[in-house]
């Protein structure tokens, strides 16, 4: 993906309120091109059978902690998203949809609904909340997935991020948060 960006694909989806948000969170959502980023992670996954498939099935990073290198590649079509954990990559592609943030991550489409909210000891804070899920092409209940959500934020001048996935009966997918140094 290359070329430039009209309009980014978050200030798209979050109009005005993106203008609102801290500085290293626009900043890494509003740049076009291929950008990289060097942070920290802590990842935490179930245990079971069930959620390891889940986890297999969207590509979802292993359990530990470490360093953590993002790209990130937009263009006017979306992102492309490259997130590297202990020499893993957990790839992703991003794009706008009906006013939805939708993102493929291995077998599994999901549609989010990105909102603006203040966070205790954070500010503003980039929420993403499941509206849709499909997988092999096939919708599955959105409220099975009421426990997932991502929330991006900055805090002592840094990106940071925090994303929970956990499904009814199955538990925990994964927990991972950490920071991007973004300038």
């Amino acid at each position: 993906m290359s070329g430039p960006v009209s309009i980014p694909l978050y200030r798209q989806l979050l109009a005005a309120q993106f203008d609102t948000l801290p500085s290293k969170v626009r900043a890494l959502h509003e740049r076009s091109g291929l950008r990289r980023y060097h942070g920290k992670v802590e990842v935490e996954r179930g245990g079971g059978w069930a959620s390891r498939l889940c986890a297999w099935a969207t590509r979802l990073p292993r359990a530990g902690k470490g360093a953590l290198r993002v790209e990130i590649d937009a263009d006017e079509g979306g992102e492309r998203w490259a997130r590297v954990i202990a020499g893993k990559p957990m790839r992703s592609r991003l794009w706008a949809h009906d006013a939805l943030l939708l993102e493929q991550l291995g077998l599994v489409r999901f549609a989010f609904r990105l909102e603006v909210e203040d966070l205790p000891g954070a500010g503003r804070a980039v929420i993403w909340r499941v509206a849709q899920v499909r997988a092999l092409g096939l919708p599955l209940p959105a409220h099975w997935f009421a426990r997932v959500s991502a929330r991006e934020y900055e805090r002592e001048h840094r990106y940071r991020f925090d994303v929970t996935a956990s499904l009814p009966r199955i538990g925990l997918l994964v927990h991972y948060r950490g920071w991007l140094d973004v300038d």
